[in-house]
């Protein structure tokens, strides 16, 4: 998953008015990042120093808790599975509200997040990926950030810039930002902000960074994809079901990353629920039969799938193990079309 920070600028395109991040922009964002990654670490460094001394409450703990969890959701199932991967259509007022609660991750305005992650999947561990481990772990967990590896969303994701929505809390994306502090601050004061806020923030930006970097160098390979990713149970019970990682490059467009039986994915979890109130539809799941063809293990480990396939199951995207870089990009890109 992408982690980028740029400043922001509008332009007329096609008569509508869009939201651009240009590399010449991204260039000039290096500070803003170490800024924007500094300070939720400085401020967990705090939290430890006081945590020491004892001066901790466990409402500042639920807070954090809380926070953690919507705003890990709204990047979980809002950005990744609903924005980027398409996999799944949302009501109006829940998909707002999923990017929205995504943009108080402090992770990525949605667009350029969208942009980077397919261009991740585009060129997953060749050259032209902004963050493979094969550069080194910390490139693919934090190094990457200050190098010139931004996507062009224009390129990527360009469907995204005549979505209204997408748009507008990607314009809006530092209002989100003075939010996610501004809610603690005004529930628990300055330890709820500390907490609910500044910790919160980093423990939620190293736990998206541990899916570019630990889960592409440990953990466990159930399909054979053209890349280095893996499944780490850890990350996948931290990041909300984001860790079945090898899962995920497998299956790009599945709305689920723990397809075995113990593979536990609360993003996916909450997906259900929304489907069964109606609040989602066209959801994408992987055919059995597909999960058997292609897993590496005999007997598949992945045979007691929680989301076997339904009528509405739409064409996968194909594996990336079975494509070159030139039809990952054109499947990539299919995602996008209406």
């Amino acid at each position: 998953m992408p982690a980028a920070f740029g400043l922001l600028r509008t332009c007329p395109c096609q008569s509508n008015l869009h939201l651009v991040i240009g590399k010449d922009v991204m260039a000039n964002s290096k500070p803003f990042v170490a800024i924007i990654v500094a300070v939720p670490f400085l401020g967990t460094l705090l939290a430890i120093a006081l945590l020491w001394q004892r001066a901790i409450y466990w409402p500042d703990v639920a807070l954090m808790l809380c926070m953690y969890t919507l705003t890990g959701l709204g990047l979980t199932v809002g950005y990744h599975r609903m924005l980027t991967h398409r996999s799944f259509r949302a009501h109006p007022a829940v998909r707002f509200s999923l990017l929205a609660l995504g943009s108080m991750a402090l992770i990525a305005p949605p667009v350029e997040f969208a942009a980077t992650h397919l261009k991740h999947h585009a060129h997953s561990d060749r050259d032209g990926d902004p963050h493979s481990p094969l550069e080194g772990l910390f490139h693919s967990h934090l190094g990457w950030l200050w190098k010139d590896r931004f996507a062009e969303p224009q390129v990527y994701c360009r469907p995204l810039l005549a979505d209204g929505i997408v748009v507008f809390v990607n314009r809006t994306f530092p209002l989100w930002v003075l939010l996610s502090l501004t809610i603690p601050f005004l529930l628990r004061g300055w330890t709820g902000f500390l907490w609910g806020g500044l910790v919160r923030i980093f423990l939620g930006q190293h736990v998206i960074f541990s899916v570019n970097s630990i889960c592409h160098v440990f953990g466990r390979r159930d399909f054979d994809t053209n890349d280095t990713s893996h499944n780490h149970w850890l990350i996948g019970l931290l990041a909300m079901g984001e860790g079945w990682h090898n899962n995920h490059h497998a299956f790009p467009r599945s709305a689920f990353h723990g397809l075995g039986r113990w593979q536990l994915d609360l993003s996916g979890t909450v997906i259900q629920v929304l489907e069964r109130l109606g609040l989602v539809y066209d959801v994408h799941r992987v055919p059995a039969a597909q999960l058997l063809r292609y897993s590496l293990h005999a007997p598949d480990p992945l045979s007691s799938s929680l989301h076997p396939v339904r009528d509405n199951t739409a064409r996968p995207t194909g594996l990336p193990c079975l494509l070159g870089n030139k039809e990952v990009r054109k499947e990539i890109s299919c995602l996008h079309q209406p």
